[in-house]
């Protein structure tokens, strides 16, 4: 680590030890307070008498008649709690912060038990397994996000600490997940769906360089890897399932989160007795310091959401949620001196993005049951533009404008009868998506408009039930999707989707957990609406991408908050696009990582693919003051290249370790930290020869890829060491954080895939190659990252 690096680290230490000696002062001891509701989950009858412990002590309540308990005089700090009822499972809600601020409302529906009363021995479940997915699926609590080391409050970061998960080496929040793309994941917000969770969204995948979604609404995430229940189409990866906590009951509350790229703030509270609301609003301060420092781009973005949850009555509720976002990246032409700014300038674009999604979940109870209507609407607005040497007065390179539109509704009944689960519904949504482009590349022009009107529809239906004194938890269930886009498509039976898990357990502590499932997802909307100059479609030969997945594992549960799962799998990918690109034609599952937009060009054929390997988990949840995770993964990620020969994906980095861990200590200090080893991936190298001709040059000053050597070369090792340090004070009326966040602690830089550019005379000037008239004189330089950057952040609730 150099000098310059140390006395900037010496610094932010110094800072933060000077802030936490000036509270340090002034802050004395306060108590608060955990309070909620219990409730049966399928009818959402309250549950009297339940006991609540907190774990590990003897403090303890039961709830009361109307379900509620309430745990007073507690000091601040972070809680694991434990939910005991006869005739119900157990559950554990872990790391609950208690502060001052506010009471701490932590809801709970427990489920029953399937077997008699008589046969019931009430334990804590430390970890919830659901019969349908008994494998690949992990819970992260908002504390796991919020101190994560690294993850600078953003869950795309965060879940790099679980096994099966890898990311791109860059500044960017591409999730891999077990060697599939990153448009093969989905994401829902309190049962709503929305297409995208990061800023500046790659159009046609799920990758960007900043998260969504404001961490201080996340009450939890449910993260599937495999195993996805049928009401969760459309997915071939995993799915996110986002819980959003409620507003505050008591009275109006706020925070101010001042972090290292942006300022935040959160207002909530109630409406009436019987509503509450939570709403925040951020905006970036990015494009101030990376002007302040020279660099080339200035990424600015603004983001909103909020939640309005109205208890009607005990049988009837409705839940509204809204997140958007306003996404401005443009150039700073100032600097433009030394070779990687001239680069930076001469290859990002200007472009602009906004989107929102706005839904409304209504639930309404039964004796036996409930029933779900989900109603909501989301759109995308996307346009760049280029011009050559970024003068506006020379033929544009490159015009975009898009526009996705998807209106959807979702009806769903849950029972329970003589103790199986039942889960059915149907949905349906209306696809609108337009899109003008204009592209001059080395290749051709591209030049075409485009519109699409189209409509999805599905079925699904599942059902569960537990055997042998509930050891056995098996699941079956079908779905099947449709589209009205083409008639290859336009068939149910043809995307006919069963799944089936199965969990036995060995002992109370052992469990051997399966499922096989075969998956559909529709090509992106860049795919389904490219046309040729005459307007004519061509990609209408274009399936449904199905992936045949097959999981095994075996977990060990030692009753103290900690388990060991090990868990194999293997994924096969049918009908994934092969397209046209570059002059050649490669697998669509090889991009996604960049900036812009994936899949516009033309479908020549279908291909097929795999990815299979091993992960193994170690995870200890809050037990007395530590907590840890042990990851590590072996997976290959392979494509039939238009050869049909299986080649190495752009996601095969065939080895992936995470070990994430910390303390908290007295005085509500904690200390944490993430090391992150992979392999290096794959990746395509320059045609050196085509992109130094003088006019593909001019076009597109990047290079060009030799897709002939699709993958051929691969990027060394990476590791990254990452720290952050938090203190919290609780005053009387308010509650305040500060930490110090470390990414690449060791300052370990990265070789990235070279940069082809010119290489200049003396004065800047480009220079012809002497050897051959039609080209420029070209160079490649290294490409590194690998900076360490500490942030200081602040939170202030009220």
């Amino acid at each position: 680590m150099n000098l310059k690096k140390v006395n900037f680290l010496r610094k932010s230490f110094i800072l933060l030890a000077s802030i936490t000696l000036l509270f340090f002062t002034t802050a004395y001891a306060q108590t608060g307070a955990i309070r909620g509701s219990i409730k049966n989950a399928i009818n959402n009858e309250v549950l009297p008498s339940v006991t609540v412990i907190i774990q590990g002590t003897a403090i303890g309540v039961l709830s009361d008649f109307d379900g509620n308990y309430s745990l007073e005089k507690l000091k601040p700090g972070f809680y694991n709690l434990e939910f005991k009822y006869i005739g119900y499972k157990s559950k554990v809600v872990y790391e609950v912060q208690v502060t001052n601020s506010k009471p701490s409302i932590i809801d709970v529906e427990l489920e029953e038990e399937s077997k008699n009363i008589a046969e019931v021995e009430v334990k804590a479940s430390t970890f919830y397994k659901p019969q349908e997915s008994p494998v690949s699926l992990r819970t992260i609590g908002v504390s796991e996000i919020k101190r994560n080391p690294g993850g600078n409050r953003d869950i795309s970061k965060v879940i790099q600490s679980l096994p099966g998960v890898a990311s791109t080496v860059s500044f960017r929040n591409d999730i891999i997940i077990r060697g599939g793309a990153p448009n093969e994941n989905k994401f829902y917000l309190d049962g709503i769906e929305i297409p995208n969770i990061n800023h500046f969204a790659t159009q046609g995948s799920t990758g960007g360089p900043v998260g969504l979604i404001n961490v201080d609404f996340v009450k939890e995430v449910d993260f599937y890897s495999g195993a996805f229940p049928t009401n969760r189409g459309n997915a071939l990866s995993s799915v996110f399932d986002f819980k959003f906590k409620d507003g505050r009951t008591d009275r109006v509350g706020a925070s101010l989160t001042l972090g290292s790229s942006d300022l935040a703030t959160i207002i909530e509270g109630p409406i009436n007795k019987k509503t509450t609301f939570i709403a925040s609003y951020r905006r970036s301060y990015l494009q101030f310091l990376f002007k302040a420092i020279g660099l080339s781009f200035l990424p600015e973005y603004n983001d909103f959401q909020f939640k309005v949850r109205t208890k009607i009555d005990d049988k009837n509720e409705i839940t509204i949620i809204g997140i958007g976002a306003i996404d401005d990246f443009s150039l700073n032409l100032d600097a433009n001196e030394t070779e990687d700014q001239k680069y930076q300038l001469q290859v990002l674009p200007v472009f602009g993005q906004s989107n929102y999604t706005i839904g409304a979940n209504y639930k309404r109870f039964r004796t036996n049951g409930f029933s779900t209507l989900v109603i909501s609407r989301n759109y995308l607005n996307n346009t760049t533009e280029k011009y050559p040497d970024n003068d506006e007065t020379k033929p544009i390179l490159l015009q975009y404008s898009s526009k996705e539109i998807e209106n959807k509704i979702r009806v769903e009944n849950t029972n329970l009868v003589k103790g199986y689960k039942f889960n059915y519904g149907i949905s349906l949504e209306s696809a609108t998506y337009t899109n003008d482009t204009y592209n001059n590349t080395p290749f051709g022009i591209i030049d075409y408009t485009s519109e699409l009107n189209f409509f999805r529809y599905a079925m699904f239906a599942q059902t569960s039930k537990g055997y042998l004194k509930e050891r056995l938890q098996l699941s079956l269930g079908v779905r099947a999707d449709a589209n009205t886009y083409s008639s290859n498509m336009n068939n149910l039976l043809e995307q006919f989707s069963p799944r089936f898990s199965a969990s036995y357990a060995i002992s109370d502590k052992i469990s051997v957990n399966a499922n096989v499932g075969k998956y559909f997802q529709t090509p992106a909307y860049t795919v389904l609406g490219y046309r040729n100059a005459n307007g004519d479609l061509l990609n209408k030969n274009v399936k449904y991408i199905s992936n045949t997945q097959s999981v095994l594992g075996f977990e060990y549960n030692t009753l103290s908050n900690l388990k060991f799962t090990v868990e194999g799998f293997y994924k096969l990918y049918e009908n994934y696009p092969m397209i046209v690109t570059s002059g050649d034609t490669i697998p669509l599952a090889n991009l996604g990582v960049d900036f812009g937009v994936v899949g516009d060009r033309p479908v020549a054929g279908l291909t097929q693919g795999r990815s299979y390997g091993l992960e193994f988990l170690a995870q200890q949840k809050l037990q007395k003051g530590f907590y840890g995770i042990v990851a590590f993964t072996l997976v290959r990620s392979e494509f039939q290249n238009k050869r049909q020969e299986y080649i190495a994906s752009t996601w095969d980095n065939r080895y992936i370790l995470s070990l994430t861990g910390g303390k908290i200590f007295k005085r509500n200090w904690e200390v944490g930290a993430k090391l992150r080893v992979s392999g290096g991936a794959p990746y395509t190298p320059f045609d050196l020869a085509n992109s130094s001709t003088i006019t593909n040059y001019d076009i597109n000053p990047q290079g060009s890829l030799d897709f002939s050597r699709l993958n051929a070369n691969r990027l060394e090792n990476f590791y990254q060491l990452d720290v952050r340090v938090d203190k919290k004070y609780n005053f009387k009326n308010f509650a305040f954080n500060i930490f110090l966040d470390i990414q690449n602690l060791t300052g370990f830089v990265y070789q990235l895939q070279p940069n082809f550019l010119l290489d200049r005379d003396a004065n800047g000037n480009a220079q012809v190659d002497p050897n051959d008239p039609t080209k420029y004189k070209t160079k490649l330089i290294n490409n590194p990252i690998g900076n360490t950057l500490p942030a200081i952040g602040l939170i202030i609730e009220w």
